[in-house]
């Protein structure tokens, strides 16, 4: 149920087409939609001459990720030797000949290989095993070195740029932008919403302000907008109350994004106080997150710098703010000693959806064409001005 993003897949592709194949590294938060648009881009290459590698999952020893590599590869290694298990086989030489194989691998037919490889960044992991310390830079010289062809994704994309800074011309950073809201309009009726076109429009502009343009989001509300009944049907601000509940799944989403990245920077504990800070009210110089931390404005500074390595934090004329705005709702609702209750889940939500009115698209920029033909006096499903 991916949406198509058939300009961005353009572009993917022209990269790979090119002579010599330059390399996409695909960029953006959560749910931004980089898994689906490599795997899309690997079914327009050919599903079954193309190695899809999802390093988040499968990284753990270089021993184990090179085993898993070749033993899943519709490739030939030519000049690595057998994978091994075994422990007889070191760090170093599973590594060197992982590196080996994207180097140097060939189709069965001759043909040259297609890698597309998610979430490179988790290949850092490596660095902590003997003679491993530069590891992620080896992979990119070894990519950049290879004829073969390569899709690269993370969700880290301050981490990726400072990685790729000197990796050359070959190496293209694409950032995955958030869906229109006319691909947001095309979502929503795949999954089903359905309602008149010039309804139709109006609610796929308010979806795609709540959502941030964030494909996963756009799907999780309009999954939820598809299967509510009764007073909820339609309603996309109740449908994200909803979802922002305990063990909903957009709540989870929200909840694995923030661990996640959390769980790769450094300093968790004072990063959690600074989120929290940032959720109750943003944006915010430094001067003013260090009083309210009750820390220097030193050491906030660091923990500011931690946070924008890891994306969870913008800055914009000195003035820091989530970079997801449905990751602040998120931290708002669950930073506190007991889960939200139905009333706060209704309140924040209300508040949040007001607050994303600005940053709605213009209605002819929603889905094309439009033709209102909601009765005269047709109330909408939603309210979410009808705040107290």
């Amino acid at each position: 149920m991916a949406p198509e993003r058939p300009t961005i897949e353009r572009r993917i592709l022209g990269a790979c087409d090119a002579a010599p194949p330059r390399i996409p590294v695909l960029v953006g938060g959560c749910g931004s939609g980089r898994t689906s648009l490599l795997l899309r881009i690997a079914e327009r290459i050919d599903p079954h001459g193309s190695q899809y590698i999802d390093a988040e999952r499968t990284a753990s020893t270089p021993e184990e990720f090179w085993a898993a590599v070749a033993a899943a590869s519709p490739y030939v290694a030519r000049t690595a030797s057998p994978p091994a298990r075994t422990s007889r086989a070191s760090s170093r030489t599973a590594f060197d000949n992982l590196l080996a194989f994207f180097e140097h691998a060939r189709a069965h037919d001759g043909g040259t290989p297609t890698f597309l490889i998610d979430e490179l960044l988790e290949l850092r992991t490596f660095e902590s095993f003997p003679g491993l310390r530069g590891a992620l830079r080896e992979v990119v010289a070894a990519l950049t070195r290879s004829p073969n062809r390569f899709v690269l994704a993370t969700r880290f994309a301050n981490r990726a740029r400072r990685l790729l800074r000197r990796a050359g011309d070959r190496m293209e950073v694409i950032d995955v932008p958030p869906l229109s809201a006319a691909e947001t309009a095309s979502t929503l009726r795949r999954l089903g919403v359905e309602r008149d076109y010039g309804g139709h429009t109006e609610l796929a502009r308010l979806v795609h302000a709540l959502a941030d343009g964030r494909p996963s989001y756009v799907r999780t509300l309009g999954a939820a907008l598809t299967a509510a009944e009764g007073a909820g049907a339609g309603d996309p601000v109740r449908a994200l109350a909803d979802q922002m509940a305990v063990g909903a799944p957009l709540c989870q989403a929200c909840r694995l994004c923030y661990e996640v990245r959390l769980g790769r920077a450094r300093g968790y504990g004072a990063l959690k106080a600074i989120l929290h800070v940032l959720a109750d009210e943003e944006p915010l110089t430094l001067t003013a997150i260090a009083r309210r931390l009750g820390r220097t404005a030193g050491s906030t500074k660091d923990y500011l710098l931690w946070l924008e390595d890891v994306d969870l934090v913008q800055v914009e004329r000195k003035r820091y703010s989530f970079g997801d705005p449905l990751l602040r709702l998120w931290v708002r609702l669950h930073s506190r000693p007991a889960p939200p209750d139905r009333t706060d889940l209704l309140r924040e939500t209300q508040e949040y959806a007001v607050s994303r009115l600005p940053f709605m698209e213009p209605a002819a920029a929603a889905a094309a064409p439009v033709r209102n033909d909601r009765p005269a006096g047709a109330e909408r499903a939603w309210s979410i001005i009808e705040i107290d």
